[in-house]
């Protein structure tokens, strides 16, 4: 079953997203003293007293502000609060009563959904009064909070969970997840809409506007996919204390809860040294992988050089396609691509078949011969899916050569159609010695 969802709003720089990561005991919302830099939404899992939901961390709502970006920001924040089952509005108790927090109330009135006021930055017990402003509201009791110490944080968690208590859970989630990773500016949320056909992604020019990990339903045939648009990758050297460092350790954690990852590239560079770093990244975070040369209406690459330097340096393989967000090229395709890779992934091959695949394999190229001793691989088994993990039995570990290794996962993609897909080969030892071998790949 799926979980209910909690919307966290509030005006720019009252701390959401530092509670938000308080109430999760994690990092993943973006917190930075530069005001405004959640700009989007996403969700993040917690536990209270045995019952799970998900918290929608929101970017900075200012109703009177009127520009594209702002306006983008306003229209997040209310599909958030549409999707879930009670908003949190976050205030700032130290600022005392503002104008903006009085607006969003007002709209919050409006929602056939219960709101919790939460009075943040009651860093102490001589602050507690200040909370009382907040009555205002008409909200009923503000909640009195410090998110950076984490003070009154179970009270609030406390009335979250009493108003879930007669909430179901949603039916489980079975949708694929698909992670759309790559350098700043190669296209990421622009293909991101194209796939949507609506800007469910805030879209700029500006290289790094997207900041956090952001999750996207959509239906394609019948099956569902959760798609994850994520900041631009940077190398860490460049963007160490900045917004920008943040947003990359968001995009290697949205990489690492992916089941697919499309690397997307700029079709006018070619396929770049960065590029297939992030392609590696994916690969190192067990996702599956597409690489997408995005902006092909505006400069063509060499598609087939593109392949050859992807399977030079990429042991998974992955597919090379080329798209345009711009002109709808290969979009469609892109999508269904991801979910026939996410199903290989998630396949279970039967033992059966994996050994007579195991003894085809040895009667193409015989396994090595070390000091005159050849090795033997008696038996193989897949024990684990998404990624596959297979196991070995063989005579002698250390007979196997890191090239017969390599030969063998070539072998399994070529045959079972895992390309792009990390493998996991575990080659052990009859007298029951554990050895790992092949690795991801």
């Amino acid at each position: 079953m799926a979980l209910p969802k909690v919307a966290v709003v509030g005006y720019p720089n009252v701390g959401k997203s530092t509670l938000v990561n308080r109430l999760t005991q994690t990092r993943e919302a973006v917190v930075h003293e530069q005001p405004g830099v959640t700009r989007d939404r996403k969700e993040l899992e917690t536990e209270w007293n045995g019952r799970r939901f998900l918290l929608i961390d929101t970017g900075g709502v200012d109703l009177e502000e009127t520009d594209n970006l702002a306006r983008a920001v306003q229209e997040q924040a209310r599909s958030a609060i549409a999707e879930s089952d009670i908003a949190v509005l976050v205030v700032d108790a130290r600022a005392g009563l503002r104008p903006g927090d009085a607006e969003l109330a007002h709209e919050l009135r409006r929602a056939p959904i219960p709101v919790i006021a939460a009075a943040n930055k009651i860093d102490g017990p001589s602050a507690l009064p200040d909370a009382a402003e907040f009555h205002a509201l008409g909200l009923g009791d503000p909640v009195p909070v410090s998110a950076q110490h984490g003070l009154g944080t179970g009270d609030l968690l406390d009335r979250i969970a009493e108003h879930l208590e007669h909430t179901p859970d949603r039916e489980e989630d079975k949708a694929l997840r698909l992670a759309v990773i790559g350098r700043p500016n190669v296209g990421k949320s622009s293909l991101v809409n194209a796939f949507l056909g609506q800007q469910r992604v805030i879209v700029s020019e500006q290289a790094g506007t997207t900041r956090d990990a952001i999750d996207t339903r959509l239906e394609i045939d019948g099956r569902e996919i959760l798609l994850v648009d994520t900041a631009g990758l940077r190398r860490r050297g460049k963007v160490a204390g900045t917004v920008d460092y943040y947003a990359q350790l968001r995009s290697e954690r949205a990489a690492e809860r992916a089941n697919v990852a499309l690397v997307v590239c700029d079709a006018s560079e070619g396929v770049t040294s960065q590029d297939l770093s992030v392609a590696e990244l994916a690969m190192k975070s067990n996702c599956a992988t597409i690489i997408v040369l995005n902006k092909w209406d505006i400069g063509e690459a060499d598609l087939e050089d593109a392949k050859a330097r992807v399977a030079q340096r990429i042991r998974l393989r992955p597919k090379v396609i080329t798209a345009s967000a711009k002109t709808g090229r290969n979009v469609r395709r892109l999508l269904h691509e991801a979910l026939e890779l996410g199903d290989r992934a998630a396949q279970r091959i039967p033992t059966a078949e994996l050994n007579r695949f195991l003894s085809d394999i040895q009667s193409i190229r015989q396994p090595p011969t070390v000091r005159g001793r050849r090795l033997r691989m008696y038996y193989m088994t897949q024990y684990e899916t998404s990624p596959p993990r297979f196991a070995i039995q063989v005579s002698d570990r250390g007979r196997l050569t890191r090239d017969y290794a390599y030969f063998l996962e070539n072998r399994l993609r070529e045959r079972y159609g895992l390309e792009g897909v990390p493998l996991v080969i575990d080659y052990r030892e009859r007298q029951g010695r554990h050895t790992r071998g092949g690795g991801r790949g």
